[in-house]
């Protein structure tokens, strides 16, 4: 099976490129262009979201202080806090057997933590990806390498699994967002204090 490149926007159905996939594994990357001053530490997380474009529930955001789904189908794998050592940085389980069928889609969302104290943003980020992998037999499905100079934001949307039909596709977004991990999650109606 041959990795499906993708650009910003594009789809590719994973039911189509791997018919047999049930679980998924997404790999999240990413590299700092200067190391001056606080160290960065990137996070990656997950929302699981119906059809209105809000999350289940508080519980189906799925980050560094919640690693699991209520219904156990999202996974964080953990917290890497020094990141940019080649490879996924960061990885998100999703059993597609296991999610809600009021799961319209999960979205995989990579934010830098206390950005805003410590004057960081994409822009000081460089060779940011997210791969799709077929979480049995780790054969990469889909890549998305984002190219945008995102020099004023903090957070960003990489890309998203969702229902179309009886399929399962995944779509590169690339939208960043100036407020951060909060910004991403009042857009998906998290409750945060």
């Amino acid at each position: 099976m041959t990795s499906v490149s993708l650009s910003k926007g594009a789809n590719v159905s994973l039911s189509k490129v791997a018919p047999n996939l049930t679980a998924v594994t997404i790999g999240l990357g990413w590299q700092v262009r200067q190391t001056t001053g606080a160290p960065y530490d990137l996070d990656a997380s997950a929302l699981v979201v119906g059809d209105a474009g809000h999350v289940l529930s508080d519980g189906h955001f799925i980050f560094f202080n919640n690693l699991v789904s209520p219904d156990g189908a999202v996974q964080h794998l953990g917290d890497n806090l020094v990141g940019g050592g080649g490879g996924d940085d960061e990885q998100i389980n999703v059993d597609l057997r296991l999610l809600s069928a009021q799961a319209a889609k999960v979205v995989f969302a990579v934010s830098i933590y206390d950005a805003e104290t410590r004057r960081q943003t994409f822009g000081q980020v460089r060779d940011a990806f997210i791969r799709v992998a077929d979480a049995v037999t780790g054969a990469e499905v889909a890549r998305y390498d984002l190219t945008e100079d995102a020099s004023t934001e903090t957070a960003m949307i990489f890309g998203e699994l969702y229902r179309y039909g009886s399929e399962w596709k995944f779509r590169a977004v690339g939208q960043g967002y100036a407020n951060g991990l909060r910004g991403i999650a009042l857009d998906f109606g998290v409750n945060v204090s």
